[in-house]
């Protein structure tokens, strides 16, 4: 085992580690950046230079990934088909697509079949990152989860319509959804065995003012089909299960906790997910990771602000429980200010503060 892995596997035990783990995934455009601040070749990886001791590997979830086909190109981007079925515009430079066309619209009839879950070349990439990275880091396998992935076949405005207008329906696709994730989830956790950590539920409901739902919605339609994933994953030898939220999900989170789960990431505070009061809410029931400042205070490279910054998150691990980082690393991060996060994560990463 790694040090990294062990180091992970202890603060998510809430044991104190040689020292706190790191994780923080990184834009295109600052690892561009990055490379020509320190005149680096094109292989050099930010996360090893770090020190980042977890990735996350995603087999392919799609429900019809024999689907995915590049249709037509020119100089302003692609248009594609998805494996969730939909049609899509890839513009050059842009992190998102634009989705054109879903499969489930309005006054469609019923969804085909998905594919099979155990199709062999769903895990191809999945393996391969496995394989390359579980020497060296923490690796945790990856699924979508009810609320965000039903969204693809609906498209997000429709879809929050059918949950505030004919909640059963939408009860009823995102079930459908949630069998064939787990299923997807389960056989990532049996290809990838002990060399897995566990598995992340990535499913963004949140926004920076609350929940894109109800806490009564949530309860109603999506708690359950959370609970059985988790307890599908655990039974499935996961160690750890770990739920990704951007956004403030304050009002679900104690159902989500009931739900089984062991972590949250990304502990926003731009979103009001104060880490010190989660910290004091939840004890040793809730591990966190995340909780710097990517919004203000590591843009503005401030070092007062980024040194308080750091201190205050490290403070909610002294007992561990603990994997520090922040939602992700942008363009309008300073690679100087990464660096001297960097720099203080070294000096202070053994709990001494």
């Amino acid at each position: 085992m790694s040090p990294s892995e062990e180091r992970v596997r202890a603060a998510l035990r809430f044991e104190t580690p040689d020292r706190v783990p790191r994780y923080d995934s990184f834009w295109p455009e600052f690892v561009d950046g990055w490379r020509r601040d320190k005149d680096l070749d094109r292989e050099a990886d930010p996360a090893d230079w770090y020190g980042i001791d977890l990735t996350v590997a995603a087999a392919d979830e799609t429900p019809w990934p024999s689907s995915a086909e590049t249709r037509s190109g020119n100089g302003s981007g692609a248009i594609k088909q998805d494996g969730w079925g939909r049609t899509v515009h890839d513009r050059p430079g842009a992190q998102l697509s634009e989705t054109l066309s879903v499969a489930l619209p309005e006054g469609s009839g019923d969804l085909p079949e998905f594919e099979s879950p155990l199709l062999p070349g769903r895990y191809a990439g999945f393996e391969a990152q496995v394989r390359r990275e579980h020497s060296h880091r923490a690796v945790f396998a990856k699924t979508g989860g009810p609320f965000l992935r039903t969204a693809n076949l609906r498209g997000e405005v429709q879809w929050l319509m059918d949950l505030a207008g004919d909640e059963s329906r939408a009860r009823d696709l995102a079930a459908r959804v949630t069998e064939h994730l787990t299923a997807v989830g389960v056989e990532s956790l049996r290809r990838g065995g002990s060399r897995l950590c566990g598995i992340w539920i990535y499913d963004d409901i949140g926004a920076n003012a609350g929940p894109m739902v109800s806490p009564r919605t949530f309860e109603r339609v999506f708690q359950a089909l959370l609970a059985g994933m988790v307890a599908a994953y655990k039974a499935a030898g996961a160690r750890f299960v770990v739920f990704h939220s951007d956004g403030n999900i304050l009002p679900l989170l104690d159902m989500i906790v009931e739900a089984g789960v062991d972590a949250i990431q990304p502990v926003e505070p731009k979103a009001g997910m104060d880490i010190l009061s989660l910290r004091e809410r939840y004890g040793e029931r809730l591990a966190l990771i995340g909780g710097l400042d990517n919004a203000y205070i590591l843009p503005s490279g401030d070092r007062e602000r980024i040194a308080a910054d750091l201190r205050r998150v490290l403070a909610a691990g002294r007992e561990g429980g603990l994997i520090v980082g922040s939602h992700s690393i942008g363009p309008d991060v300073p690679v100087a200010a990464y660096d001297y996060l960097h720099q203080l994560e070294e000096e202070w990463g053994a709990y001494s503060l």
